[in-house]
């Protein structure tokens, strides 16, 4: 299991701190102060969860339940290429769940995770609308249709060199 490891810079830390001060006092402060926590973090780590419960003086849990609650969150980062299968009824019947796993395989990181190198993330939807492809991987927005476990280490060979 790859292991992500919180790395805020200073500027990072100046720019959320600035950002909790413009929104303090705000009713309903604490959405706008999570999205541009994820655009300065790229994610929601605990670390970062933390200050905003802290400054906004709101409980920790709180803050948590709104990140987990909505979609647009992350609570662990993305990578450059982010990497997304398709386990919709169509895609599963027709072996997602193998080319999931050979994703896992050839970047040794799991759904859900990052590599540590950050260039690659993996994530799992439902149904992308694209079930006459089935089974379909996407990647940075290219959607790779009709797979096999046997095309996955040749599509990400095209990322790997980037």
């Amino acid at each position: 299991m790859a292991q992500n490891l919180f790395e805020g810079t200073a500027e990072q830390a100046a720019r959320l701190k600035s950002c909790i001060e413009e929104h303090r006092g705000e009713a309903g402060a604490l959405m706008p102060v999570l999205h541009e926590a994820q655009n300065i973090y790229g994610y929601l780590p605990a670390e970062v969860q933390t200050v905003i419960a802290e400054e906004l003086d709101v409980p920790l849990a709180e803050v948590y339940g709104v990140a987990t609650f909505y979609s647009q969150f992350s609570l662990t980062p993305k990578g450059k290429h982010r990497i997304s299968v398709c386990l919709g009824t169509a895609c599963y019947v027709k072996g997602s769940d193998k080319i999931l796993e050979a994703i896992e395989k050839e970047l040794r990181i799991t759904c859900g995770e990052c590599t540590p190198d950050k260039k690659f993330s993996i994530e799992s939807c439902r149904c992308v609308g694209a079930c006459g492809l089935a089974p379909v991987m996407i990647v940075d927005g290219e959607v790779y249709g009709k797979l096999t476990a046997d095309d996955v280490a040749g599509i990400l060979d095209k990322y790997i060199k980037d």
